[in-house]
C-alpha cells in the first residue's frame, strides 16, 4: 500500500500503542499499514500473563494472536491503524 498524504509526521515522532487485552489480531492494522509497523503472530507468554484474567480468556478465544509493532519507529502518524482496528486497541502516542 502506498503511503497517504496524511502521513505527514516524520518517521519516529509518534507510535502505536497496543492494548492486548482489547486486541483480537484480526490483522486490520497489518492491512492498512503503508510503512508495514505491524505484524499480527501468537501472544508473547509475558504479555498474556500480564493480562486480567477476562482479557485471558478473551485472547484465548481469538487464538491467543495480537498485533506487534516490530518496526514502531518506522510510523508516520497517519491513524489508519487507529481507524482500521474493529476493537479500538490502537492509539498513536508520541515518542518519548
Amino acid at each position: 500500500m502506498a503511503a497517504r498524504d496524511d502521513c505527514k509526521k516524520a518517521a519516529g515522532v509518534v507510535e502505536p500503542v497496543i492494548n492486548r487485552g482489547d486486541c483480537e489480531g484480526k490483522r486490520d492494522c497489518e492491512k492498512v499499514c503503508p510503512y508495514q509497523v505491524f505484524e499480527v503472530r501468537t501472544i508473547d507468554d509475558a504479555d498474556f500473563r500480564a493480562l486480567s484474567f477476562f482479557a485471558r480468556l478473551k485472547v484465548r478465544a481469538h487464538g491467543k494472536l495480537s498485533a506487534y509493532t516490530p518496526r514502531a519507529a518506522d510510523c508516520h502518524g497517519c491513524g489508519l491503524c487507529v481507524e482500521a482496528c474493529p476493537e479500538d486497541a490502537i492509539r498513536l502516542t508520541a515518542v518519548r
